[in-house]
């Protein structure tokens, strides 16, 4: 076990994190990473267009619709790689991208119709799948629309994942031209052998290219993506990876657990589970990873991403305006969210609602001029109050049970009674600090975030079986 502290940008302390290899070993299992409350499993096909229409209906009641984050999801990838759990189609095809942006901005305007017009965009993402597997005119072409039928504001969070092997400086380029500021590069590991093993190849040079072409091109803020428990890995190679991706200085990193979980992800089937680290490994692999990471400088902000400390994510978690959502943390917490694209999850109000994940029944939905929404779920009064503590904890690691008592009008110890219980067995692992006013995360309990956040998780109760999924650590 050992401590790791860091200050903030007045060198005041900020946050601390304990990391007991023992107890994570001990407490480890399986459990949702909680883009959502309830979480996507829990949606529900009752829940469908006009219901979705009722609700956005509902925005300008008293003239205070909030602003939009608009997600699109881009599934075209033209390599497999093997470890991806992501909604994806793999092809060289490059005419079907073409064919999805005309259904993408059809999507966008049957969107916008429906908002009204003039909606204020705060944050917009494109996601994957590979982005960049639009051409060039692709992507002016989709945002030529996003700017005909939405209001882009001045200093927005506008973000794209980036694949390096697939994107050339004109491509950077372009993107910083038509409004993009934040990047997110994959890159899981630079060990060649687990490349190959993961049928990711991709050299250190051309990674280091993209981030210095986003930075010659005014991108704000490069996020590097890391993985660990991959096939083939080993402390001293992912070490060699850490001090690589910490000399390439990134704002931001994501470091994710690989969950291998082949019957529910096909293409983990070509992923040998002799090759995969031993538990132990993998531990210490993680550890590593945050004793590097934290003496380089870069603040936990939780559930796998560190960010330095002058970051917004790292300015917005000190002051109280972090976010959680199905892009991961966000510094954007008062926006409706309108995604686009086949699978694409969005938010308004106390709603969910998800697309459908096939092509086909997506580009079917949209000839029939239909939204192409598949499913989705109407929060009740105690998915919101669970919901709120869930991203409380994720975000902040605190409770105030006085603020939930006055916002949701709920006696807490009493409302929730039996998860209290639960709460005191974390209390004595030394997890947290339970007052009458407030429930605290200590240092040593951040790292085992989702399993407290478990014990406020209704649904969960229902089921004994969590192995759909991923581990915790």
């Amino acid at each position: 076990m050992y401590d790791i502290s860091w200050g903030g940008i007045m060198d005041e302390p900020v946050s601390q994190l304990v990391v007991d290899l023992e107890l994570i070993r001990r407490l480890d299992k399986n459990g949702p990473r909680y883009t959502s409350y309830p979480t996507a499993d829990r949606f529900i096909e009752a829940f469908n267009v006009e219901s979705y229409k009722e609700w956005v209906a509902k925005r300008e009641i008293g003239g205070i619709a909030r602003p939009l984050s608009l997600y699109i999801h881009i599934p075209f990838c033209n390599t497999l790689c093997f470890y991806c759990a992501c909604n994806k189609v793999i092809t060289k095809d490059r005419s079907q991208s073409a064919e999805y942006v005309r259904y993408l901005i059809k999507e966008m305007a049957m969107q916008a119709e429906l908002l009204g017009t003039g909606q204020v965009v705060e944050q917009l993402h494109f996601g994957g799948g590979t982005p960049t597997f639009m051409s060039d005119d692709e992507i002016h072409q989709l945002m030529a629309a996003i700017r005909q039928h939405f209001k882009l504001v001045e200093g927005g969070e506008y973000s794209i994942e980036i694949d390096p092997r697939k994107v050339s400086d004109a491509t950077i380029a372009l993107l910083g031209k038509e409004g993009f500021n934040r990047v997110s590069i994959g890159v899981q590991d630079f060990d060649a052998e687990v490349q190959r093993a993961v049928n990711r190849i991709q050299g250190e040079e051309e990674t280091l290219r993209v981030i210095h072409a986003a930075r010659a091109n005014g991108f704000r803020s490069v996020s590097i993506d890391l993985i660990y428990g991959l096939p083939k890995q080993t402390l001293e190679g992912f070490g060699v990876t850490l001090d690589k991706v910490i000399a390439a200085n990134p704002d931001r990193l994501s470091i994710y657990n690989y969950a291998h979980m082949p019957t529910v992800f096909k293409p983990q089937r070509r992923i040998h589970e002799e090759d995969l680290p031993a538990p132990q490994v993998k531990l210490d692999i993680l550890s590593l990873a945050v004793s590097k990471l934290t003496k380089a400088g870069y603040v936990y902000i939780g559930m796998d991403h560190f960010a330095k400390p002058e970051d917004e994510l790292a300015v917005a978690q000190r002051q109280g305006r972090l976010h959680r959502n199905f892009q991961g943390y966000s510094t954007h917490s008062d926006c409706d969210l309108v995604a686009l694209g086949v699978s694409a999850i969005g938010k308004i109000g106390p709603t969910y609602s998800q697309n459908y994940r096939e092509l086909e029944d997506y580009y079917d939905a949209l000839d029939r001029d239909e939204l192409p929404i598949m499913r989705g779920l109407e929060l009740n009064a105690d998915d919101l109050v669970r919901r709120a503590i869930i991203q409380a904890l994720m975000c902040h690691f605190e409770i105030s049970k006085e603020s939930l008592n006055i916002a949701y009008l709920i006696d807490f110890d009493q409302y929730f009674a039996i998860e209290m219980e639960e709460l005191r067995e974390y209390e004595r692992e030394g997890l947290l600090e339970i007052s009458p006013q407030w429930i605290e995360v200590t240092p040593k309990g951040r790292m085992l975030i989702r399993n407290i956040c478990m014990v406020f998780d209704k649904y969960l109760r229902t089921r004994t079986e969590h192995a759909r999924y991923s581990k915790v650590i």
